[in-house]
């Protein structure tokens, strides 16, 4: 080796380190999507597929409302290519987080804002919109497509593939909602009242002719606490309206749904449903289609049951 070249090689050493440090990075940033809840992380890897890296940061059976995230999921946050969250006030916990990445320069779609979103109604005391747009399967399919369009302006994931899952995602969401439609006109109209341990049923109730009667946590969100007064308004109502089951997310305890079942003086069921998070694999509510079967076969159950 001559003089020049044992002079330039540790220079050209040095270049290639660069160049190829320089790949590593790109590659490990690029088709990242980092996602908030299970439920919308369901929906995105039905979307994506394998032609992006999905990382949902809320594990099963965790409540939307105050789930936190570690450091090095935060960091991911912050190294993603995109970010799907719920927005509308559901992720409290993990909220700053979300806004620290954008800020950072990370793309983000707040799903919950490009649905149509209701409004809550004035006797929620949540003068702002609901963010549990979920529960109608028409809102999802907008939803789908939102994810759809993000994934493909921010990542490099086969747009092709990409346009075909969703098409089969909206086919099935279709199909959940004509099952959905035909489950939950068996329930007579009179018994058409749902109560919960939380508002999170808006927009199935509006979607398929329901009666939202009032819900044990006022406010909109699992962070409140009810008052005597509000346990005896509700009592009220449930006594006046004969409902027959109240309906307590399995990740929340049902202790106030009892408490409230047992102030009503009446017969009144509480009946768990996975309403704000996937199950395990296994519990009968691993993927949002799974999810929205089983719920919609235990409101069907509960409302139509005698004794």
């Amino acid at each position: 080796m001559s003089a020049l070249s044992r002079l330039l090689a540790p220079l050209v050493t040095a270049l290639l380190l660069t160049i190829c440090a320089g790949c590593v990075d790109t590659a490990g940033r690029g088709d990242s999507i980092v996602v908030t809840t299970n439920i919308l992380g369901d929906l995105t890897a039905a979307v994506v597929g394998d032609a992006a890296e999905v990382t949902v940061l809320m594990n099963p059976g965790a409540d939307p409302h105050h789930f936190a995230v570690s450091a090095p999921q935060a960091a991911r946050m912050e190294r993603a290519d995109l970010i799907v969250h719920n927005g509308l006030g559901l992720e409290e916990g993990v909220a700053r987080h979300v806004d620290a990445a954008v800020q950072a320069g990370v793309a983000s779609l707040a799903v919950g804002e490009l649905v149509e979103p209701l409004r809550y109604r004035p006797e929620v005391g949540a003068d702002r919109p609901d963010p549990h747009f979920w529960t109608d399967p028409r809102r999802v399919a907008r939803a789908v497509e939102a994810i759809r369009d993000a994934v493909l302006a921010h990542t490099g994931a086969d747009a092709a593939a990409i346009r075909a899952r969703t098409e089969t995602c909206l086919r099935e969401l279709d199909d959940l909602d004509r099952w959905m439609t035909e489950r939950l006109a068996t329930v007579p109209a009179e018994r058409r009242k749902l109560v919960t341990n939380h508002h999170v049923f808006g927009y199935l109730a509006q979607r398929y002719g329901f009666e939202v009667i009032g819900a044990v946590l006022p406010g909109g969100t699992t962070l409140a606490s009810p008052s005597a007064s509000d346990l005896s308004e509700l009592a009220v109502a449930v006594r006046t309206a004969g409902v027959p089951a109240i309906f307590a997310d399995t990740a929340q305890p049902d202790r106030l749904a009892r408490v409230l079942a047992a102030h009503a003086g009446l017969h009144v069921r509480v009946i768990g449903l996975q309403s704000e998070s996937l199950s395990a694999p296994g519990a009968g509510a691993a993927t949002y289609l799974e999810m929205m079967r089983t719920n919609t076969e235990a409101i069907v159950s509960g409302l139509t049951a005698d004794g």
